[in-house]
């Protein structure tokens, strides 16, 4: 039987853009070439964009002059032309080409900061300064950092999940909470505990690679009103992340944003330090895979905390490549029968019955979101799929494919022998409860009512009707109902009609 030829360009048509690259954009040119003056910054950036991208930077960064867009063009196919001008577009939002659309060439400051980060020499430090050897403590081992990092990001996680529970997790940093409400992901005042949000339930079920970013860019945004420097602090996020796992840096080389940001990271499970006043810190796999693709990020060593994510993954080849116990669509935590398998945890059957095999409580907690739980055992929770339940989480803004995309995602071995893997009738059934919920459609505005006579009723209809306002009418009864963004010009266009009656 003829095997079927997969088309490279759709491979490369369909390759996410990082978080970061979107940001980047909206930021001038003096900002952008300030951060290039950074070799690790270039190079992380680099790493951002997608394959044709890179492949046209490497063309040309040996290159001293500019050289005209038809050498380059000669070399693209007619299918690959749009994706090609789609990347020349990136690159120059970036301000990585400098003279197009005229001709190709590269930002002289990108282009040297580059070629120094691929060649290496020189004594700028823009990689960090490892810090000189401790006599009295050896640096921390690879294990414990990564627990270090779990243990921070999972105690935020879980403070999220448990909001308005009556439990009481470990609260997270004051730093922490402002910036989970300044993202919309909590709310509260002063006097009342912050509960989480719609967006926050959601932001649960996102790859713990979104959900790191998602944060860092709202970070980001904040800190231009904490009279911060915004290029200093994207250099450093880069810098920590061509940092090397498992190595201690010294802090005496970076700047005064800079060490004001070690406390930030420490509460996000970024660096650890010994302690606060500590002049070393070592940088956790949250950090040294920033820019990694949320596809094969090696955040999917950090077992527990994969599972909490929603998002779609492909990186459990990479996992079990690395024989790590579970992966981003992967199981539990630790060893042991009850942990789940890494490439998976969750066992649904046709009567909607959920056995998911872990014993860890930020699964079990985030399962808790769309599963009545019925048991638990030391290394096995089981539940129900509802209509109750589904509701529930219907109406915290999770929708009825971010549940099935989840199952999907953490669906156990046994179940991926199937096709498909998740029973038809419950996928259909949890769609069907998604539009039982979205039967009626709400709208505010306002009911005109009491016209004089029909053709007053009529005029003012019509009107309404030219505005494109008009959301249901009774012609027998003499009323309408308008959306309220028309209201000011309907009540307008009324007075002036009365008016004109008037002075007849």
């Amino acid at each position: 039987m003829p095997s079927v030829e997969e088309n490279p360009l759709e491979s490369l048509e369909n390759v996410k853009t990082h978080a970061l690259l979107p940001f980047l954009h909206q930021q001038s040119a003096t900002a952008l070439s300030r951060l290039y003056t950074s070799p690790s910054s270039c190079l992380s950036i680099f790493r951002l964009l997608t394959p044709v991208e890179r492949q046209i930077v490497m063309n040309i960064l040996w290159l001293e002059s500019a050289i005209p867009l038809s050498t380059m063009a000669a070399w693209v196919t007619i299918d690959g032309k749009k994706l090609y001008e789609r990347s020349l577009e990136t690159l120059s939002q970036l301000h990585i080409l400098s003279q197009y659309p005229m001709k190709l060439l590269l930002n002289s400051t990108f282009k040297s900061s580059l070629r120094h980060a691929i060649t290496g020499g020189g004594t700028t430090g823009s990689f960090g300064v490892p810090a000189t050897k401790d006599p009295k403590h050896s640096p921390p081992t690879v294990e414990s950092l990564d627990g270090y990092a779990l243990e921070r990001w999972e105690t935020i996680l879980h403070y999220m999940v448990s909001s308005g529970t009556g439990q009481l997790p470990t609260k997270p940093s004051t730093g922490v909470l402002y910036l989970l409400k300044e993202s919309g992901l909590m709310s509260g005042s002063q006097n009342f505990e912050p509960q989480i949000t719609s967006e926050g339930f959601q932001f649960l079920l996102h790859s713990p690679h979104d959900q790191l970013w998602e944060l860092l860019l709202q970070y980001l945004h904040m800190v231009e009103r904490r009279s911060m420097d915004l290029v200093e602090v994207i250099s450093f996020l880069l810098m920590l992340s061509t940092m090397e796992l498992g190595r201690e840096y010294s802090t005496e080389n970076l700047s005064q944003t800079q060490k004001v940001m070690l406390e930030d990271l420490r509460d996000y499970g970024l660096i650890w330090q010994r302690r606060p006043s500590s002049k070393r810190f070592s940088p956790t796999r949250l950090a040294t895979t920033l820019t990694s693709s949320s596809e094969g990020s090696s955040l999917s060593t950090l077992a527990p905390t994969q599972a909490t994510g929603l998002g779609n993954s492909s990186s459990n080849a990479l996992t079990r490549s690395k024989g790590t116990g579970a992966g981003i669509g992967g199981g539990a935590a630790g060893g042991g029968a009850g942990s789940g398998n890494q490439q998976g945890f969750i066992i649904l059957e046709t009567n909607y019955r959920v056995y998911a095999y872990t014993d860890n409580p930020l699964q079990t907690a985030v399962l808790n979101l769309f599963v009545s739980l019925k048991y638990r055992f030391p290394n096995l929770v089981v539940g129900s799929i509802t209509r109750e339940s589904v509701k529930k989480a219907l109406n915290n803004g999770i929708s009825s494919e971010q549940i099935i995309s989840y199952l999907l995602t953490h669906a156990h071995p046994q179940m991926r022998k199937f096709n498909p893997m998740i029973p038809v009738t419950v996928q259909d059934q949890i769609r069907l409860w998604e539009l039982e919920k979205n039967r009626l459609k709400s709208d505010s505005g306002f009911l005109y009512t009491s016209f004089q006579s029909q053709a007053d009723y009529e005029y003012v209809l019509n009107y309404a009707k030219e505005l494109g306002v008009v959301l249901w009418e009774n012609n027998a009864k003499r009323c309408f109902f308008a959306h309220e963004e028309g209201h000011g010009n309907i009540k307008s266009f009324i007075e002036r009609r009365r008016t004109a009656g008037q002075g007849q």
